[in-house]
């Protein structure tokens, strides 16, 4: 199964599998798609521990997107 485009991420919601520490650094998160799930690198502005749940606001591409905290 091929990635999921820009326009299907933006608003799902994900787990976050790796903490994210904010700014620069990246995390990782789980998006549930198609009765399975994806892993993508995840940005933050503000640290997200792991296991939170967050919502996908932008793709930056490379399969990495922007996130922010429920």
């Amino acid at each position: 199964m091929s990635a999921l485009g820009p326009e299907d991420l933006v608003g799902r919601t994900a787990h976050v599998r790796t903490a994210i520490p904010g700014g620069a650094e990246p995390g990782e998160i789980v998006v549930r798609i198609r009765g399975g799930s994806e892993a993508y690198i995840a940005y933050a502005d503000q640290t997200v521990p792991q296991g939170s749940e967050v919502v996908i606001v932008s793709d930056r591409g490379a399969r990495s997107v922007a996130v922010a905290p429920l």
